[in-house]
């Protein structure tokens, strides 16, 4: 738990049937299985659904836990502001691109988009299960210290101030869910920017600037699924990584002789 990541139950629900009634990663969640009669009772707008377990990853303590495991493994952290990857020359080898939005203007890549996301933030302490409306952005997810109300995906608004009017909905959206909810408390408006692309760019380039070469490796443009894969997109950033000392190694021996 220190770390932030704890199994969570819950329900997928469908407007309609869906063509996949079983996707392809149910074999990597847990107990997953088609929803009973009974319990799609409780959605009387929904006719499908499938229940299963999952991880939950709260990130407010997972990206601390993060930076202590890379301190603790003598991972040195510097926060600063660059406007070029050329201003990590040549203090750094081999620069790692994962800013996000930031790559917009940092590599000049305008495919990469924000689509911004507005939840709440509410103490209900007894939802215990997590609720996902397939058909749209509504979605209840119970976690350690709040349960999160979903949501909106708002394709190339940069705002980050909280709009009354979309609080009103996500809110009147989530209690015609789960009723329980008009009883909610403490509520917060959210906001954030998920950094979108067409596709997510997982490549090493070796930029090139007056006889200097600089590798980098890009690793952004995860969009709202950036947690659920962020695991595997490091290992494979790792291994290009491997791939660019490698190189570095071989030419510095070539110089040599």
């Amino acid at each position: 738990m220190d770390a932030g990541v704890h199994l969570v139950s819950g329900w997928q629900i469908f407007q309609s049937i869906p063509e996949e009634k079983v996707p392809f990663w149910a074999d990597v969640v847990l107990g997953f299985r088609k929803m009973t009669e009974t319990e799609l009772k409780r959605f009387p707008q929904h006719v499908f659904g499938q229940a299963f377990t999952t991880l939950k990853c709260e990130t407010s303590a997972y990206l601390p836990w993060l930076e202590k495991r890379v301190k603790r493994s003598g991972g040195l952290l510097l926060t600063r502001q660059i406007q070029d990857l050329w201003e990590l020359h040549p203090s750094f080898d081999i620069v790692v691109n994962c800013s996000g939005l930031g790559s917009q203007q940092l590599v000049g890549d305008p495919t990469v988009v924000p689509v911004r996301g507005q939840v709440l933030q509410v103490q209900a302490p007894w939802m215990k299960h997590f609720v996902r409306d397939v058909s749209g952005v509504t979605y209840i997810y119970p976690g350690v210290s709040h349960v999160t109300l979903g949501g909106t995906r708002q394709k190339e608004d940069w705002n980050l101030s909280p709009d009354a009017d979309i609080s009103r909905d996500i809110f009147s959206r989530c209690c015609a869910l789960e009723p329980s909810l008009h009883r909610a408390y403490d509520i917060k408006e959210k906001v954030g920017l998920r950094p979108y692309r067409p596709g997510v760019r997982l490549q090493k380039e070796v930029l090139s600037r007056g006889g200097q070469k600089l590798p980098v490796v890009h690793n952004y443009g995860h969009g709202s699924g950036g947690i659920s894969v962020h695991w595997g997109s490091a290992l494979e950033a790792t291994r290009l990584v491997g791939e660019c000392v490698q190189a570095l190694r071989a030419s510095a021996s070539t110089s040599k002789l």
